[in-house]
C-alpha cells in the first residue's frame, strides 16, 4: 500500500501537474498569482488532511524544516512557471530535466540519512547515470 500511495498515484498526480501548469501559463496567468492561487489550495487541501488524518503532531523544529521545504518547493515551481510563461519553455523537455531532482533527494538521502548501507550501490550509480543520459537525451529531441 505505500508503494501504491507514496508512489504510483503521486507520480501520475504530480505527472499531471506539469501539464496543468503548462495549460495556466498558455492560459495567461502571471506567475506571483499562479503561486497565490497554488497556496490557497494547498491551505484548503492541507487543512482537510489536518482533519481527516489521526495524526496531529507539530513542532516548531517541523514547522521550521517544513517551512524550508514550501520555500524550495514555491521558488522552483515559480520558475518552472517563467521559463513556460515567459520563455514558451516545452513542458516536455522542462520535466525529465527538473525531475533529475531525484538524484539530489536519493544523494543527500544517502549522505544524511546514512541510506546508503540500505541499497546496492553500483546499482544506483547505473540509475543515477541512466537518468542523467535520459535527461539529456530528451532536451536534445
Amino acid at each position: 500500500m505505500g508503494i501504491l500511495l507514496g508512489g504510483i498515484i503521486p507520480a501520475v498526480l504530480l505527472g499531471l501537474f506539469g501539464v496543468l501548469q503548462k495549460i495556466s501559463a498558455k492560459a495567461g496567468i502571471g506567475t506571483g498569482y499562479y503561486l497565490l492561487i497554488l497556496g490557497v489550495t494547498i491551505t484548503i487541501l492541507g487543512g482537510v488532511f489536518a482533519l481527516i488524518m489521526p495524526d496531529r503532531r507539530l513542532s516548531f523544529a517541523s514547522a521550521g524544516w517544513t517551512v524550508l521545504t514550501a520555500c524550495a518547493w514555491t521558488v522552483a515551481t515559480g520558475l518552472i512557471a517563467i521559463a513556460l510563461s515567459k520563455y514558451h519553455a516545452d513542458i516536455a523537455k522542462l520535466v525529465p530535466l527538473y525531475n533529475m531532482n531525484t538524484l539530489v533527494t536519493a544523494g543527500l538521502g544517502l549522505l544524511i540519512f546514512v541510506e546508503w548501507q540500505n541499497i546496492n550501490l553500483p546499482k544506483f550509480g547505473l540509475g543515477a547515470l541512466l537518468i542523467i543520459i535520459g535527461g539529456m537525451l530528451v532536451v536534445k529531441a
